[in-house]
This record gives C-alpha cells, structure tokens and sequence, in this order.
C-alpha cells in the first residue's frame, strides 16, 4: 500500500475580511486564482501535502476562517484544534495591519496553557501602488511577535508555496525537538500508520523481559 502521509497539521488562517485568506489557499491548494471571491461563511476546508525531506510528506489541513465578528463564535472554535497559523493582512489597507496583534491575542488567549505556531502574511503584494504598509514596519511587528514575516500575492503567485513550507518546517522542526507532540483528543497534529519516529525512543532503558510483554500487533 502506498504511503499517503506520516503527518498531519492543522493550519488555520486568520485575518480581517477582504485580505485576501481564501485566495492564498485557493493558489496554494489548487493552483487557481480569481479577482472575483465570495466572502468565506464560517469555515472553508482545503488541503495539500508536501513533503518536507525524503520520507516524509505531510498533509495540511487548512482551514479558511471568516474576518467579520458575526463568524467569530464559529471560528473560535477551530483555534484548539490548530497547531499552525497564517496571520494574514493587507499590505494595500493598513488597518487589516493594525488588527493584527488582535487576532494574535485572541487565538492565543484561547488555545491557552497550549500554543500555536504563527507566520506572518503582508498579502497583496503585487498591489506596490496601493501600499500602506512597508517591509520596515511588517518586520518590526513580526520580531515583537518572535515569528517569520513573508509578502505574497495569490494573484502573482509569489511566495505562496514558500509561505506555507516554512510555517510546516517550522512545525516539523518543533516536534522534532519535541516541544510539539501528539495529544489524545486533540486535531493539532496526527500521526499516519507508517509515521516517521521523531522522538527518542525509551526502549532502551525497558528491560528485555518486560519489553516483550509489548504488544506485537
């Protein structure tokens, strides 16, 4: 049987209405891109795999989330099941910027005592006319918030793919250090049936004699 994934992360994106979320996922997800979009209604489902070295793909399960408040009490709940965040804004409207450290406060305060792994976003970047918010600033908010900053434009594809590989290294990097681990009844990350081990193992220190009363199934 062919190996789909050894991993799954949950991946959310967050930010205000009209900075563009369901059109970065769209182009990383299937490759398309539209000037014409409906505003996301409570959650929207996508999904790719990447394979991150040799031996490990990783599925992402990414999840579209609605800006305006009305959704909030819908997409509130997919901030625990998340191990991953894409902090999305305008570069061509500078308050999306502003709203920012909101959405950063909001997510953490409620996946609390655990947390998640965030990139910043400086979307539309094609948009260099418009531009209210420059490198400077976006970088400066990001080294506050300890996280990566990239610009994008879903329309340009530039830095799509990119964007979403180092948030994904980023979490690989983390479990492989073990300061992410799976959790019972948690969505966050998922192991596939043939997943690569990533921590160390404690059989060593198992007496023989009591390590083969483990189970062998």
């Amino acid at each position: 049987m062919d190996i789909l994934w050894q991993y799954q992360f949950r991946i959310i994106l967050l930010g205000d209405s009209t900075v563009g979320k369901s059109s970065l996922l769209k182009r990383f997800s299937d490759g398309i891109y539209s000037d014409v979009a409906d505003p996301t209604v409570g959650v929207d489902f996508y999904a790719r795999s990447l394979d991150i070295e040799p031996g490990v793909k990783i599925k992402l399960q990414l999840w579209d989330t609605a800006g305006q408040e009305r959704f909030r009490s819908i997409t509130t709940s997919y901030y625990r099941n998340s191990v991953g965040g894409l902090l999305v804004f305008d570069l061509s409207n500078h308050k999306t910027f502003e709203h920012v450290r909101e959405w950063h406060k909001e997510v953490s305060e409620h996946i609390l005592p655990h947390h998640m792994v965030y990139i910043l976003i400086g979307h539309k970047s094609d948009l260099s006319k418009d531009r209210k918010v420059s490198r400077d600033e976006a970088e400066q908010l990001a080294g506050e918030m300890g996280i990566r900053y990239v610009e994008t434009s879903a329309k340009c594809n530039s830095n799509v793919d990119r964007a979403f590989e180092l948030l994904t290294r980023d979490i690989y990097e983390l479990m492989n250090m073990g300061e992410i681990v799976t959790r019972d009844g948690w969505d966050g990350v998922k192991s596939g049936l043939t997943a690569k081990v990533l921590y160390p193992s404690d059989d060593d220190d198992v007496p023989a004699a009591v390590a083969e009363k483990g189970c062998h199934c």
